[in-house]
């Protein structure tokens, strides 16, 4: 079993770009059972998390047994009884592996002074006694970990559509049995796994026949509403007319003068003709544009696309963190599994990793029942965060290590300064 690579990507919410082009056809859907495939895929979605959720979920936290990823002062010797975190895929276990890496990552006393001595010996202005002296009072766990669950589905259903037919040979059942839905061969239109979405239509072949128009029961005209308001379905007159509106019927205009005019309008007749039919009492059906017969064919609409879930777990001390720590934060992949069906991570000795992946995997989104789950992809990440408070009698201060970078974020207080903000340095140094 190959040993995992920790892949650390932006923690806070961040657009990544869906790639436009596929760069394989897949040949066959019984290639996208395996997490070892090249089957091209997006990229990973839903990690991304914001301040708010952070907070949302600290306000919940529940106890949970410390891990390898707690804020831990370790003692140089290991426990005999610790087993290194193995994440089992469904399937063989093609992204299985030991997370011998994030073993090392486990901070002691030593590790923790050696570091914040770096960071302070970066600030001109900065003294390091209180990193090399003061009492390192408490240690907390500020991790965030972040589960998802993307189903990959395919769904598809049957429309009808219709046309004027104008006459011609159709594609009917006469040359051969019109195709399932599922039958249909879409290997070509197939896109990039975990799109957010993508649709196609295809016309489903031998699944062609004429019917008479249901908009003019196959007659090609429909009764004028205009001149036949009261007349029964199916019924009309022709030759209906008006009144003129301009000569009220006289058919001449009259003038101040006593002397009338012919009316313009209706020509001198005193009625005029229906203006939607002219008074023929029909008028075309725009449904099949007077043939009277409609081409009906059956179409297909295939819709790809990704449901996601995702749960945001965080200790009680997360809720307190600056929002700046998590901006700068990495998250790292403890596990990330590709199958047909995903099923729960498995962590050799975290307890608490077992049951969030457990519980992600038990809020998978409902599939509608015209669809068919294509893939799936389960992952979980963390972003490490330990809060460090140094104490000398009644003075203290705190600190934090981000990620595996243990990058020391220090911004408040610091009892050993001397340019008392007064420094260029510190706009340079950006703090």
């Amino acid at each position: 079993m190959e040993e995992q690579q920790t892949m650390e990507v932006p923690f806070l919410s961040a657009k990544s770009e869906i790639a436009d082009k596929e760069s394989e056809r897949l040949s066959s859907y019984q290639y996208v059972g395996r997490t070892g495939s090249v089957i091209p895929t997006a990229s990973l979605a839903g990690t991304e998390v914001s301040v708010e959720e952070i907070r949302s979920a600290a306000a919940f936290s529940d106890y949970y047994p410390p891990s390898l990823h707690a804020a831990l002062i370790s003692s140089p010797e290991p426990d005999p009884d610790e087993q290194a975190i193995v994440c089992q895929g469904a399937y063989g276990g093609d992204y299985g592996g030991t997370t011998s890496e994030l073993q090392r990552q486990i901070l002691d006393e030593v590790e923790i002074r050696e570091l914040l001595i770096d960071h302070v010996g970066h600030r001109c202005c900065w003294g390091s006694r209180p990193a090399r002296t003061w009492k390192i009072h408490a240690v907390e766990d500020c991790n965030v970990y972040v589960g998802t669950l993307e189903t990959f589905i395919e769904e598809r259903e049957i429309i009808k559509e219709r046309e004027p037919y104008h006459g011609g040979k159709i594609d009917g059942k006469d040359k051969g049995p019109a195709l399932g839905i599922w039958e249909l061969d879409l290997r070509s239109e197939f896109p990039v796994l975990f799109l957010p979405h993508k649709e196609s239509r295809a016309k489903i072949p031998h699944s062609e026949a004429i019917e008479k128009c249901s908009g003019c029961a196959g007659r090609g005209d429909i009764v004028c509403s205009a001149c036949n308001p009261d007349q029964e379905p199916g019924f009309y007159k022709e030759n209906r007319m008006s009144q003129c509106s301009t000569c009220h019927g006289r058919g001449l205009i009259a003038h101040r003068d006593g002397s009338d005019t012919i009316c313009v309008k209706c020509n001198g007749k005193g009625n005029i003709s229906c203006p939607i039919c002219g008074s023929r009492g029909l008028i075309k059906c725009e449904l099949c544009r007077g043939s009277g017969s409609l081409l009906t064919h059956d179409v297909a609409v295939i819709r790809w696309k990704t449901l996601s879930t995702r749960k945001v777990s965080a200790t009680s001390g997360a809720a307190s963190v600056p929002d700046e720590v998590f901006h700068r934060a990495k998250g790292v992949q403890l596990c990330n599994t590709q199958a047909h069906q995903c099923t729960p991570a498995f962590f050799a000795d975290s307890f608490f990793l077992n049951k969030f992946s457990s519980e992600v995997i038990a809020d998978r989104s409902p599939v509608p029942p015209t669809a068919r789950v294509v893939c799936e992809r389960h992952s979980i990440s963390v972003v490490p965060v330990t809060r460090v408070t140094m104490a000398h009698r009644r003075q203290s201060f705190s600190f934090y290590i981000i990620g595996f970078s243990r990058e020391v974020y220090l911004k408040d207080y610091y009892p050993s300064r001397f340019c008392w903000g007064l420094c260029p340095c510190l706009d340079w140094l950006k703090l």
